[in-house]
């Protein structure tokens, strides 16, 4: 916590429960919140194949921001593990080197391990492992515009390379849960290029494998979390995603131009995460302590506090003061009490 802001009496014991009420939609003692920072330097270059250590660095990144903050939700960042393993790709041709991990897989593995280890930094907050899609991991590795080309050239064989992906992110989903005791999965989707990547094309090639990934963390027990990413401004269609299988849902309010009142229309009768623009220069990384309270109190106002969890469009940049998200977590505590008369805004 924060030094200067109080927390509720028997909150430490209650932080669990508190983020599995919102998951269920019922009333809650204060609107949770959930931010999460990339632990790396270069996220999308960093390898733990090429450099072990750096699991250390993400694990020791863990540690000084749960230690500091103590969430509720933690996101487990998967940093240094961007990378699906496999030979190198350089033509559709070599489709095929791209392969099922089984649970076995020392790079698998070797985030169980990651997983363990974050969650032994305080027991009584809820961890969610973050996977990326086949169809994002595969853009990781080729890039987005190899990745447009290979689909081009060979889509049912790239339709083929997804669904094995999926085989394998999936084995990591139930071992996260399993031998790795996080709660559940946070699932980042994105279509990539709305203008070539077509509705039928995802509909056909990548939903079925993202599907199988959550329901697999749902079979081991866990819950799901659904990111659908606005990373570099992309936009996705929000709806396709209406019948996955999770429990809570983030999106980039701010990209997409939905506000989470509007997302109630879209996935009804489940938890909303986000709210707050995630860039340099928004009310969250550099507005005042007011005028971040006053966003919280507009958003919990406007979106209904059940099943609402207040976060950013995705992660945060490394530079924002935790003082900030504090302000958000004191505004939920203060804007919201259950009694005769509802809620109290």
């Amino acid at each position: 916590m924060v030094p200067g802001v109080p927390q509720a009496a028997g909150e430490e014991r209650m932080r669990r429960e508190l983020i599995f009420q919102a998951l269920d939609c019922q009333p809650v003692s204060r609107v949770p919140v959930g931010f999460w920072f990339h632990f790396l330097p270069d996220v999308l270059t960093d390898d733990w194949r090429e450099n072990p250590r750096l699991l250390e660095q993400n694990v020791a990144g863990h540690q000084e921001f749960i230690k500091a903050f103590k969430p509720a939700l933690v996101k487990i960042m998967s940093d240094g593990f961007f990378f699906y393993p496999s030979p190198g790709v350089f033509q559709p041709i070599d489709l095929p080197m791209i392969t099922a991990i089984d649970s076995d897989h020392k790079w698998l593995q070797a985030q169980v391990t990651l997983i363990r280890r974050v969650r032994s930094c305080q027991e009584d907050a809820t961890y969610f492992y973050n996977i990326f899609s086949p169809l994002t991991s595969l853009r990781f590795k080729l890039g987005l515009e190899r990745l447009k080309y290979f689909c081009e050239a060979q889509p049912e064989a790239l339709g083929k390379t997804l669904s094995r992906m999926a085989d394998g992110l999936a084995h990591l989903a139930r071992a996260a849960v399993t031998d790795g005791g996080a709660d559940g999965i946070y699932l980042s989707v994105q279509n990539p290029d709305l203008n070539f990547f077509s509705y039928d094309f995802y509909a056909q090639y990548a939903a079925p494998g993202e599907k199988d990934i959550l329901k697999a963390a749902q079979s081991a027990g866990g819950r799901n979390i659904l990111h659908i990413c606005g990373y570099a401004g992309v936009k996705n269609r929000l709806p396709f995603y209406a019948d996955y299988p999770f429990d809570a849902v983030n999106w980039a309010v701010n990209v997409e131009d939905i506000p989470l009142e509007k997302g109630r229309t879209i996935f009804p009768q489940k938890t909303l995460i986000g709210g707050f623009p995630n860039t340099p220069g928004s009310v969250l990384t550099d507005g005042s302590k007011e005028e971040i309270k006053a966003k919280a109190r507009d958003l919990i106002r406007k979106a209904g506090p059940l099943g609402l969890i207040l976060g950013a469009d995705c992660t945060v940049p490394s530079d924002v003061p935790l003082a900030n998200l504090d302000y958000v977590r004191e505004a939920a505590q203060e804007a919201i009490r259950f009694g005769g008369s509802g809620v109290q805004l």
